[in-house]
């Protein structure tokens, strides 16, 4: 059986000189973790498998990623680093893969232009291309899949620029047609639950888990170490991704791989 992979993510805003890591609630209400490089130094001793950083406003303002951050974490941390936000373009791309990133994450590129997924796996494979899929509930009679969630039939409808803009686009129709057009792997965020720590959204992650072959990490949600092993056990994820309760010191990655250990999940210790 395959490893499962720890993720922390650090959702990184360039306010201030050097960046800063800031997390919310339903991607909203940011508050400030501390700084980029320091943190990844932090995630590699505790020997987290990946680290995801997320330029979480560049989209949003029409900017190009944060370069510098990418090649200072670089210098000082040797785990695989995946780092997504306001690519757009095939040299986009380029530029932080050559800067020391390992994979890159797109997401409303990505929406706003299918084929980018297709030609960004032609030039630097798909394991180097991972499409962020962020979605939120909708109770309305337009999805094409639908889920029960306590009771109540909703789908989940894909959003972009940080879940300021609904889509209209069913995200289970649009996580098999990422796989389609080439994606390595799925980042899949609930606004439903980010941030909340009540837990990962299981019911949308089994349901893509199931639904594609390509791996996917779950994303928002994870309050207790229990959350992980739902998140793989029920979730039926490849990957958990993480950012406050190990920013702010309420576990360490090696505190989550023990408990899964002990709770049958195989983990890279």
């Amino acid at each position: 059986m395959l490893t499962k992979r720890i993720i922390p993510c650090l959702d990184v805003t360039l306010d201030k000189e050097g960046g800063s890591v800031v997390k919310g609630v339903e991607f909203v209400n940011l508050r400030e973790a501390g700084d980029p490089v320091e943190l990844a130094k932090r995630y590699n001793e505790q020997r987290a498998d990946e680290l995801v950083f997320l330029d979480i406003m560049a989209s949003h303002k029409g900017r190009k990623t944060m370069i510098d951050v990418i090649e200072r974490t670089s210098d000082e941390v040797f785990i695989p680093l995946t780092v997504g936000g306001g690519i757009r373009e095939i040299e986009d791309i380029d530029a932080i893969l050559r800067a020391g990133a390992d994979k890159v994450s797109i997401n409303t590129s990505a929406i706003k232009n299918p084929k980018f997924i297709e030609e960004s796996s032609d030039v630097f494979g798909s394991q180097c291309i991972v499409v962020a899929i962020d979605c939120k509930r909708n109770f309305s009679d337009e999805g094409k899949n639908y889920i029960y969630v306590n009771g109540e039939k909703c789908w989940y409808e894909v959003v972009i620029y940080g879940g300021r803009k609904r889509m209209g686009i069913d995200a289970i129709w649009w996580a098999e047609e990422v796989q389609r057009l080439g994606a390595g792997e799925i980042l899949l965020t609930s606004m439903n639950a980010d941030g909340t720590k009540n837990g990962f959204d299981i019911p949308i992650t089994r349901t893509i888990s199931e639904r594609v072959k390509i791996p996917v990490i779950a994303s928002g949600g994870a309050g207790t170490l229990e959350h992980f092993y739902e998140g793989f056990k029920e979730g039926k994820a490849d990957a958990c991704l993480a950012a406050s309760i190990f920013h702010f010191g309420e576990y360490t990655v090696g505190e989550v791989k023990e408990y899964l250990q002990e709770k049958g999940i195989p983990v890279r210790t």
